[in-house]
């Protein structure tokens, strides 16, 4: 039957697909167990090789610490055997020494000893004199016929001044001796300073001259009936003088700064082409406000330069002035930074401070800056500015009293007078030719030497001050008052100097004898 066949060949199949599933199942079995087998003997070799390392890194372990071991206990046994040679060497010194110790016990008991028996022998000596004393005085009581008070009174006067004569020999020997060391001294601390500030010598002048392209510019500078000059000249508050030079236009005016203002104003001016009224009245009112902040820095700059703080803005402007100021072609704040260093150099190597020696020296020369503004030598009016300022008392004795006679209880005033004089006068500080410096003071001495009364006149501090010496038999103190006035209105009068000229009146009356 067709059902029968197709069920038994259905059971046939399931019944040979379980045998071949038993049999796959064997043999995966089996596989398994090999691969066991496998793993298990490859973890039984790497566990016997690792076993094998660990016991080599043991072994060479423990010979690194056996080896650490023997050289720490090499070094600890050679510490141990410097150790005994250095005590072996101190017990050896001590010795030495303790022997030493006897042998000077033994020589300091001879000294005692024979000190003992001079003292003895001194002693006894020196009652054997007083007894000869006491015997030649009395003789000499009864030989001169005087007591005994009289006769050390007649000794004491005669040793009194015996003892005077030599004193004086002394003192003056001293004080010659003294004399010469701080000459030199001072000698060595003022080249030591000058060396130490080696600066460039200065010697920058202001110039009043401006270079024009054509002489037809200078048309254009005087303007239609001269109104641009005029113009030009209010607006600056200088003279502007064209004359028949060719290529140069002349600004002259006693204030540094306008001159400047002027002269920078000028050059724009110039370059610019437009010149009339309206625009030299916006070109200077420009000028010079870059001339005010040039100056303002100027002034901080020199401040900062010599490490001073503290200063009003209003000193620091009449300091940055001072860059405009020329003293015989010397740039006056050059050469105040320049005595500043010096004086601050000065004051170090006498034990003072050299912060304040160094403020006094920057500022002494700062009423340089107002002298034609106001009446009065620069001395008076810097010391006026500073005071009103907030400066202390030494910077302005200093700026007043620099030019003047030094009082010794003003130390700073000395430095900044000492520092001012090297640097005025070393070589090439000042550029003025021989010629002129000579026809200046034989101005003044001649001037002065016209008076009657008058013997000799002396100009002195470049020209600054004149001493006279008139006859005190011909002149008596009101005269030489009228005289030292008189020179003074000629001086005025005659010359034309910056600043003031002082005038000094000497009569006096001396009487030489000479000891034969």
């Amino acid at each position: 039957m067709p059902g029968t066949e197709t069920i038994i060949a259905g059971v046939a199949s399931f019944v040979g697909g379980i045998a071949s599933l038993k049999a796959l199942d064997w043999y995966t079995k089996r596989g398994a167990s090999l691969e066991a087998k496998r793993i298990i003997e490859q973890a039984e070799q790497q566990a016997k090789t690792k076993t094998r390392e660990a016991e080599l890194e043991l072994k060479e372990h423990s010979l690194r610490e056996k080896a650490e071991t023997e050289k720490e206990l090499n070094k600890t046994r050679d510490e141990l055997r410097e150790r005994e040679r250095l005590l072996d060497k101190r017990q050896e010194t001590v010795e030495q020494q303790t022997d030493d110790l006897r042998k000077q016990e033994k020589i300091v008991e001879g000294t005692q000893r024979r000190l003992t028996e001079r003292l003895e022998d001194t002693n006894r000596r020196n009652e054997e004199l007083t007894k000869l004393l006491d015997m030649q005085r009395q003789s000499l009581h009864e030989t001169s016929g005087l007591s005994r008070e009289e006769a050390e009174k007649r000794l004491l006067s005669m040793l009194d001044e015996e003892l005077s004569k030599e004193i004086g020999t002394v003192i003056l020997r001293h004080e010659r001796h003294l004399r010469e060391v701080c000459d030199d001294k001072a000698r060595e601390i003022l080249l030591t300073s000058l060396q130490r500030y080696a600066s460039a010598h200065t010697a920058e002048s202001t110039t009043s001259t401006v270079d024009i392209p054509n002489d037809e510019m200078k048309g254009r500078i005087i303007g239609r009936e001269g109104r641009n000059i005029r113009a030009f000249e209010k607006a600056t508050g200088v003279d502007v003088i064209i004359d028949d030079t060719p290529g140069v236009v002349i600004v002259s005016g006693f204030d540094p700064v306008r001159r400047e203002v002027a002269r920078q104003a000028l050059n724009q001016l110039i370059s610019d082409g437009r010149i009339h009224p309206s625009r030299i009245e916006e070109v200077v009112e420009g000028t010079s406000k870059e001339i005010d902040k040039f100056i303002q820095k100027k002034g901080e700059e020199a401040a900062h330069e010599v490490n001073i703080n503290g200063l009003h803005e209003r000193v620091l402007n009449m300091l940055g002035r001072l860059h405009f100021r020329t003293s015989y072609s010397q740039n006056v704040l050059r050469h105040s930074v320049e005595v500043a260093f010096i004086t601050g150099m000065l004051a170090e190597m006498v034990g003072l401070g050299g912060d304040m020696a160094r403020r006094a020296g920057l500022l002494h020369d700062i009423g340089k800056a107002a002298d034609h503004e106001l009446e009065g030598g620069h001395p008076k009016i810097g010391a006026d500015l500073l005071k009103r300022h907030g400066e202390g008392a030494e910077v302005v004795h200093a700026a007043l009293g620099h030019h003047d006679d030094i009082t010794t209880d003003k130390p700073f005033t000395m430095l900044v007078a000492t520092a001012d004089a090297c640097s005025a006068s070393r070589p090439g500080a000042r550029r003025e030719s021989l010629e002129r410096y000579i026809k200046r003071m034989e101005e003044l001495e001649t001037i002065a030497s016209e008076f009657p009364g008058v013997e000799q006149a002396f100009a002195i501090q470049a020209g600054r001050e004149l001493r006279v010496l008139v006859g005190s038999r011909d002149t008596d103190d009101g005269k030489a008052a009228k005289i030292c006035r008189d020179i003074a209105k000629a001086f005025e009068e005659q010359l034309t100097y910056p600043g003031e000229i002082k005038v000094t009146v000497v009569r006096e009356s001396r009487f030489v004898e000479t000891a034969r």
